[in-house]
């Protein structure tokens, strides 16, 4: 199953195994069963510390992974290729005792987790957000005996994501009950097991000196202002939800300029290595809820601690905009989906439809229509605003139809599950509907700013940012860069640019204020009495 170059690449992370281990294949008759067994037997080649062994596990195919002589925790049901591939690399080294880079602190907290958790991921093989899931309760796994975790393909597993009603991927369990869907990163995790952890963490904040620069914001703009701040060797802190932003959900990269193709945690990734080769303060899993300027700005977070800084860059991002639609919340991963790559295989052979006709929605009706049986894209305006080699592609195929002038209107369902979809023709005010199975929402971008509502900074209708040519706002010290500000085009090296435009702009205001501060001291000198 792999090829020369890949079989390359894994011999020489196999290197890093200390300890032998053991690959555990439980097999059954099927061409995905033989197709395990020959990946198994491969991997088990490439070095002695390996050891092949026949499993007893209740799904197959599937592959477990352990340490040699101990009950694996660690399992693969189906086969662990595509964006898995990492994943099953991860864990036959961590199983062969190779050390995690995650951070010490939680790395312990995890061994000194009390009770048993069983968890349980159900993946699609073309979803870049689902290895994220997979790799952080895989290691939890292999750390700590009373925990266990299995990757289960949907694809393969049909009965079991029936069963379950699994629509939208990862979709994780724990004991047998829902734990959470999406991306989760290890820290959030960890974090929604151990329940004190959230208090120890706002605790561990309030406990912070004030930074230089804070920035608020973990995506491209954010990575952008913290480089260009530390690079001038002032104490520089970065604050997100998670490192990345909406670039974690983002596929493929085509148009950033001098590389030809990236796929979005790739780049998240470089990203995240670049801020802290700077030694910039990172912390994550924290949400801002509030910006203030007092004698330095203050920023409060939802756990309760605050953050003070000399000066703010302000990066929160975007996110997918929702139609808004009776029906939609209530159907939200049980039909209604914003991945079409996370999500899209689950409907193979299903008629589905997607809103909007922008770049975006246009790519997801061609990458869809590879899967499904049939594609709807429904448009509001009377022409699309794709691009035209994505226009004429998306005409080009057959089971893509293109409907203008669509408001769509509710999201249709039977309790359980979506059914359909009712948009009203805005040429003729009819109602019409279609029997769908799924809705892929691919509307545009609303900025992550209604924490903002209420500050002093000025916001404009459509909630982003007021900001300057130097990326200032209408707060003293505080500065904006990316898709939540009013700069007109929300695509990535733009947003990188504003984030250096604002970490240089505010660290030119440091200076002023530096210099205004000595200007003033003098006079306050002189005018004390002798």
């Amino acid at each position: 199953m792999l090829d020369a170059n890949l079989k390359k690449q894994l011999d020489t992370y196999l290197q890093n195994i200390v300890k032998p281990i053991e690959i555990r294949v439980s097999s059954d008759d099927s061409d995905k069963a033989k197709e395990l067994q020959s990946l198994a037997e491969e991997i088990a080649g490439l070095s002695d510390k390996i050891a092949l062994q026949p499993g007893t596990d209740k799904r197959t195919p599937s592959m477990a992974v352990g340490p040699a002589g101990e009950q694996p925790r660690v399992n693969f049901a189906g086969i662990p290729m595509g964006h898995e591939f990492t994943s099953l690399v991860l864990a036959l080294l961590q199983a062969g005792g190779h050390p995690s880079k995650a951070d010490p602190a939680l790395l312990q907290q995890i061994r000194e987790l009390k009770g048993e958790y069983h968890f349980e991921t159900y993946i699609s093989l073309s979803c870049q957000n689902c290895p994220d899931v997979v790799q952080a309760l895989n290691l939890m796994a292999t750390l700590n005996p009373g925990i266990t975790h299995v990757m289960i393909d949907g694809g393969l597993f049909q009965e079991e994501v029936e069963q379950r009603q699994v629509m939208a991927v990862p979709a994780v369990y724990l004991n047998g009950e829902h734990f959470g869907q999406g991306r989760m990163s290890l820290q959030e995790i960890v974090n929604k097991v151990d329940t004190g952890a959230a208090q120890r963490a706002a605790e561990a904040l309030n406990d912070k000196e004030p930074y230089d620069m804070l920035i608020v914001g973990g995506g491209p703009a954010g990575a952008a202002a913290a480089i260009y701040a530390a690079r001038k060797g002032i104490r520089t802190g970065l604050l997100a939800e998670r490192f990345g932003g909406q670039v974690m959900d983002t596929m493929g990269i085509e148009n950033f300029i001098s590389v030809s193709y990236t796929e979005g945690p790739k780049l998240s990734a470089a990203l995240e290595q670049h801020v802290k080769e700077y030694g910039v303060d990172i912390i994550t899993e924290q949400r801002a809820a509030s910006v203030a300027r007092h004698k330095l700005v203050d920023v409060e977070l939802e756990s309760g601690a605050t953050l003070s800084s000399k000066s703010i860059v302000l990066a929160p991002g975007a996110r997918w905009r929702e139609l808004g639609v009776p029906g939609e919340a209530k159907y939200r991963n049980k039909g209604v989906a914003y991945c079409p790559h996370c999500d899209g295989p689950f409907y193979k052979g299903k008629h589905v439809a997607v809103i909007g006709g922008g770049n975006s929605g246009i790519e997801a009706a061609i990458d869809l229509a590879g899967i499904v049986e049939h594609v709807t894209v429904l448009e509001f305006a009377d022409t699309l605003k794709a691009d035209d080699v994505l226009q004429r592609k998306a005409r080009s195929l057959k089971n893509v139809d293109i409907i203008l002038n669509a408001q769509s209107t509710e999201v249709n369902g039977n309790g359980e599950k979506v059914t359909g979809i009712t948009y009203k023709d805005r040429v003729s005010g009819e109602l019409k509907s279609i029997e769908l199975a799924g809705i892929f929402v691919q509307i545009g971008l609303v900025p992550n700013t209604e924490w903002l509502k209420g500050s002093d900074l000025q916001l404009n209708r459509f909630g982003e940012i007021e900001i300057d040519a130097h990326g200032a706002t209408s707060m003293p010290g505080v500065f904006a860069a990316g898709d939540a500000t009013t700069i007109p085009h929300k695509q990535i090296v733009i947003a990188m640019g504003a984030g250096a435009t604002a970490g240089l702009s505010a660290f030119d205001y440091l200076i002023r204020q530096s210099v205004d501060d000595e200007v003033a001291a003098p006079e306050t000198a002189e005018a004390e009495p002798a």
